[in-house]
């Protein structure tokens, strides 16, 4: 007990010495000082290197040439524009009204717009630009130009717009993300002058950036520069310049992004993914894109009666090894597909469970249909009737869809099926599916420039004879859903019927669906600010290019930038 007195008195002693010198050291403090963040500034020239060689700035013609895609996405604006979930916001419209039984769009403009040349923006300038794509002599998609020819669009006043269509059709705001061009440069030419003129390389447009200059080398177009629009209607960018530079292929763009001649790869492809990955300077950005891989069964070929019965084609689906395809013949590029409506938008189902590889599943799905091999030995299953497994798998005959046609070969060799593969030019793939002449068919489906989820064409039972309903699915519930979702104007009602339509999809599995493909675009790390969600066409990844910088603003000026902005 004596022991522990003293002690007491120790530790008083000191606790007393710690208060005094906390006391001390609080009179020392110094005034607290206010530090400013370092905030983005302006300032710089962003280059990226493309695959391919520039054609023509036209919006309306950069669909038949992917590289000219780019630079006009920036110096052209829309009626409206998707985030990446697809749901339509406002860009050169300020906002939309559509009649109660959804025949009726009316668009309102921006006041503030102006063309990179000083005029203002007006109604005609959509009129003008509609009926070109109505115009039979204009070359855009044949698809594409009956379409409109169907709608009547009318210039109410100067700021408003009117599109009148023969009935109602929810997806029609999916139709109006093109470019505008100007009516006061172009109105006067003809079609076949407006596709020749020197505009098409000298545009004027009212995007975020403007046509500078081109870069020529031995007569060749071998870039384009665009510069800052400083009177754009939205955020402007910090950014000064954007060039993009033209290679022949992609190690000649990895080469150029070595020799320090560019900061951005337009497309990291397989062939430079590996170098890309390896390099610490070169910041990787990966985004679904609009199409998928599937095999098409040809559910109304009586060469082929067991693709009829549902279980066996899950048996087809749990038998392929889908990761294998991603991880290694794509090289970890693409997302396993789960349903017919693409991750992350609006329309997405997330609960629907996966097929996984379960051969062993497969293949007791099988015997109980009553599929063995014979007693006297085969390559393929057989049941009391006769029917024997067998398929004729066609493809287009690429390096890509040769891996994986061979891959599924042998998942389902395994089953106890009997697959030929038959490697087909890409136009005859699609000469057999339109006249439903295949078994079954390895094929992508893209959806680009399509970011509502509307899976009608090539699902519903009245688009099997004649339609891209490849598969022959007639499936009255599911067309139902599909009919339905196209009239309702609610987002949410429509996503409800997208909800059941998926469902029923997975029950009934119509084809097997593979994977994503995704896209990988490569930026140097002196870049920040850069963000990329799902897109609906490549140039969507620069939808975000108002917020990406070199430099920041810090007491005393500009620093480049070394800290990790979010979202990279």
């Amino acid at each position: 007990m004596k022991l522990i007195k003293k002690l007491r008195w120790q530790i008083l002693i000191i606790v007393l010495a710690l208060v005094v010198i906390g006391f001390v050291l609080w009179g020392q403090q110094a005034e607290p000082v206010l530090v400013e963040a370092p905030e983005p500034t302006s300032g710089g020239i962003y280059v990226e290197g493309i695959v391919g060689s520039l054609m023509r700035l036209n919006p309306l013609l950069a669909i038949f040439n992917p590289p000219d895609q780019d630079p006009s996405s920036l110096i052209y604006s829309g009626l409206i524009q998707f985030d990446s979930s697809g749901f339509p916001q406002p860009d050169l419209s300020e906002f939309w009204g559509i009649s109660r039984n959804g025949d009726v769009y009316n668009f309102s403009l921006r006041p503030d717009t102006f063309w990179h040349d000083g005029e203002p923006l007006t109604s005609e300038d959509v009129v003008f630009t509609v009926n070109l794509l109505k115009n039979p002599d204009f070359p855009v998609p044949e698809d594409l130009a009956l379409f409109w020819q169907e709608i009547e669009v009318i210039a109410l006043d100067d700021l408003t717009i009117q599109f009148r269509l023969p009935e109602a059709f929810s997806p029609f705001l999916d139709y109006l993300d093109f470019g505008i061009l100007p009516s006061h440069l172009l109105a006067d030419l003809s079609v076949q002058e407006i596709v020749d003129d020197p505009f098409n390389l000298q545009p004027v447009g009212t995007g975020p950036f403007k046509f500078n200059n081109l870069i020529i080398e031995d007569d060749l177009i071998t870039g384009v520069v665009l510069s800052k629009n400083r009177e754009f209607y939205g955020e402007e960018a910090f950014l000064d310049q954007v060039a993009f530079l033209y290679y022949p292929d992609y190690q000649s763009v990895w080469d150029a992004y070595q020799a320090g001649e560019i900061q951005g790869i337009g497309e990291v492809s397989a062939e430079i993914l590996g170098d890309a990955l390896a390099d610490e300077n070169l910041k990787l950005y990966t985004s679904r894109l609009p199409e998928m891989s599937l095999v098409l069964l040809n559910l109304d070929n009586p060469e082929t009666p067991y693709l009829q019965d549902v279980d066996m084609r899950k048996a087809l689906l749990h038998g392929i090894n889908r990761q294998y395809l991603v991880d290694h013949i794509n090289q970890g590029q693409a997302i396993i597909a789960d349903g017919p409506i693409f991750p992350k938008t609006w329309g997405y189902y997330e609960n629907i469970p996966r097929y996984d590889f379960d051969p062993e599943k497969a293949v007791k799905i099988i015997r109980d249909l009553g599929y063995t091999f014979p007693g006297e030995g085969g390559l393929a299953r057989t049941n009391e009737d006769g029917d024997r497994l067998s398929l004729e798998l066609i493809y287009p005959e690429t390096g890509l869809h040769t891996q994986i046609a061979q891959a599924i070969q042998e998942n389902w060799a395994a089953l106890g099926y009997d697959v030929t593969l038959l490697a087909l030019p890409y136009q005859e793939v699609l000469n057999r599916l339109e006249y439903r002449d295949y078994e079954a068919a390895l094929v992508d489906l893209n959806l680009t420039s399509m970011p509502d989820p509307d899976p009608y064409p090539f699902w519903h039972q009245a688009q099997a004879t004649g339609g891209q309903n490849y598969s022959m699915w007639n499936d009255r519930r599911a067309s139902e859903y599909l009919e339905q979702a196209r009239i309702i104007l609610d987002i949410g009602e429509r996503a409800r019927l997208y909800k059941n339509f998926q469902v029923r999809f997975h029950d009934q599995l119509p084809a097997l669906l593979l994977y994503y493909p995704v896209y990988t675009y490569g930026v140097s790390s002196d870049v920040k600010g850069v963000r990329i969600g799902p897109i609906f066409e490549p140039s969507d990844r620069l939808e975000t290019i108002p917020d990406w910088y070199f430099f920041v603003e810090v007491p005393g000026g500009l620093e480049p930038t070394e800290d990790q902005t979010a979202g990279e």
